[in-house]
């Protein structure tokens, strides 16, 4: 009995995370936001401070090098951010063996009265998704980079349970944090008045000369 009390309590705690995956990573741009946003007040305090203009550029430098520093070490929190929630989804097939929950919209398609949709459609999805992705993290000698990103969309619109499946493993990984950070959510798919999960693909390619 304690068992199975203990086993519908977890999946009731893996269902809210799922829910709050965005929000873990959107945390960790907020924190780091606020640290760009400090640093760049002290810089520009000690760039107006000189009056040298050689003084200057050394300053400016130095807050550019600063930046970059600070981007490199966000995106690490970031892929630890994806690693918890890789862990909470592995953790969930474990006590959900059944995944045919996961395939109730694709298995009803014919019957959906509302499509899941992003705000914007995929086109401005695909292009948040681009605004978000740090480049730097990829390596790779290939000019254009290509991957799948296969999600799902909850009842409540948030995105769980993202796969980017490409060749460049580098790749892969910051286009599943770049999902994650979308700024909005879906409106979930509909059958017959009921919201349910509904699985997407999307075709992710991008230019890297």
């Amino acid at each position: 009995m304690f068992k199975k009390s203990l086993q519908i309590f977890f999946i009731l705690l893996l269902s809210l995370c799922f829910g709050q995956q965005n929000e873990e990573f959107k945390e960790v741009t907020k924190f780091y936001d606020y640290q760009r946003y400090m640093l760049n007040k002290e810089f520009k305090k000690r760039f107006d401070s000189e009056a040298d203009n050689a003084n200057k550029l050394t300053v400016r430098n130095d807050f550019q090098e600063f930046m970059v520093k600070l981007d490199s070490i966000q995106n690490n929190a970031l892929v630890n951010a994806l690693i918890k929630v890789k862990i909470r989804e592995d953790l969930s097939k474990f006590f959900l063996k059944d995944e045919n929950h996961l395939n109730t919209a694709n298995a009803k398609k014919a019957e959906l009265t509302k499509d899941a949709k992003y705000p914007g459609g995929f086109e401005m999805m695909r292009q948040q998704i681009t605004n978000v992705f740090y480049t730097d993290a990829v390596l790779t000698d290939q000019k254009i980079m290509r991957t799948n990103l296969i999600f799902v969309v909850e009842k409540d619109g948030s995105i769980s349970s993202v796969k980017a499946d490409g060749e460049n493993f580098t790749f892969n990984r910051q286009a599943e944090i770049a999902l994650y950070l979308l700024p909005d959510k879906f409106s979930p798919a509909y059958i017959k008045g009921a919201a349910v999960r509904y699985r997407f693909r999307l075709p992710l390619a991008m230019n890297f000369e």
